[in-house]
Formats: structure tokens, C-alpha cells, sequence
């Protein structure tokens, strides 16, 4: 299983560059699976429906499944946030991963970068980003010893995440903008 991170700061476009790279990636007849990581709580089911009472009344585990699909929540209980290992041995087997977030974790990363923004670039204090996506070049980019990517152009975002991770990017079709 590939596994290719996002990382960025908030607002840059990570979330809206994943769901492009998933779109165009499956599109050739890959299978690909994201996982999220949330900076804050999170709670994945609603007051008041039967997993949300079986969650809260102590359950460790609560498994909802129905013909379209099923999610299986895992209570930590002051346990320790499991790292990024941990939850890909929890994945069923799939062509490439799609990571956001994560960013301390060794996996090969591309960072979404607005200048813009007025945030640093984070590829120099981490050397797991082997690629920067931005609208336009960040200050001292060619000292960064990265690849540089056109945020613009995600199919070029894809055949190079394709290309890293040894996958064909000819497999079923040409590579097209989604949407």
C-alpha cells in the first residue's frame, strides 16, 4: 500500500487538493483511501441516534453498518492518540493512501503553499515534503531542494503522485481535470 500525505497550513487548499487527487486517481481505476487527521474533537455520529447512546453509554467499540456501508468507532478512553502506523494497519488494502495532516509522521509528503497566506514553508523543518504545490513559487524556492508543483494543475499533481509511488499513470485514461 502507497501512502502520500498533504500538508499545509489552514486555508491553503489541502482538503480541496485531496478530493481532486482522489477524483482523478480513481478515475484510472485505482483504489484509494484517505485518512484525516482532526487537530480537535470530533464526534462522527448525532445526539440522540442509537450509536451515539451506545457510544455514551460506555461502549468501547460501536459498529454501524447498513447495505451501503459501515463506520466503526473506537473510543480512546484517555488512551494515547494512536499514531499514523497504528491507523493504516486498520485500512483495508488499497492502491494509495491519501494522508492530510500528519505532518511530523516519516511518510513522503507534498505541501500545499499559498505565499498569500503569509505563512513559512514548512518543507525546511521537514524532510518527510519531497514536493511543494503552490499558486505561485514561495521566497528562496529554488534553495528548498524540492520538487516544485503548479497548485493549478491537479492532474500534474496526480501523475506525480502516480510517479513516486511506482504506479502506472496510463492505466485506464489520459489524466483530466475533474469537475
Amino acid at each position: 500500500m502507497h501512502v502520500m500525505g498533504l500538508t499545509g497550513w489552514s486555508g491553503s487548499g489541502k482538503t480541496t487538493l485531496l478530493v481532486e487527487m482522489v477524483t482523478l486517481i480513481t478515475s484510472l481505476g485505482y483504489s484509494v483511501s484517505t485518512v484525516k487527521h482532526a487537530h480537535h474533537a470530533f464526534d462522527v455520529d448525532q445526539p440522540g441516534k442509537d450509536s451515539h447512546r451506545h457510544r455514551t453509554a460506555g461502549a468501547s467499540e460501536v459498529l454501524v453498518a447498513s447495505a451501503n456501508r459501515w463506520a466503526l468507532m473506537h473510543e480512546l478512553a484517555g488512551a494515547p492518540e494512536p499514531d499514523l502506523d497504528q491507523l493504516l494497519s486498520h485500512i483495508s488494502p488499497v492502491d494509495l493512501v491519501l494522508v492530510e495532516g500528519y505532518k511530523h509522521h516519516a511518510h513522503d509528503k507534498i505541501e500545499v503553499h499559498r505565499p498569500s497566506l503569509g505563512q513559512p514553508v514548512i518543507a525546511p523543518t521537514e524532510p518527510s515534503v519531497i514536493a511543494i504545490a503552490c499558486d505561485s513559487p514561495p521566497a528562496g524556492a529554488d534553495d528548498l531542494g524540492v520538487v516544485l508543483l503548479d497548485l493549478n494543475d491537479p492532474a500534474a499533481i496526480a501523475q506525480y503522485i502516480l510517479s513516486v509511488c511506482g504506479l502506472d499513470a496510463n492505466r485506464r485514461a489520459p489524466l483530466e481535470t475533474a469537475g
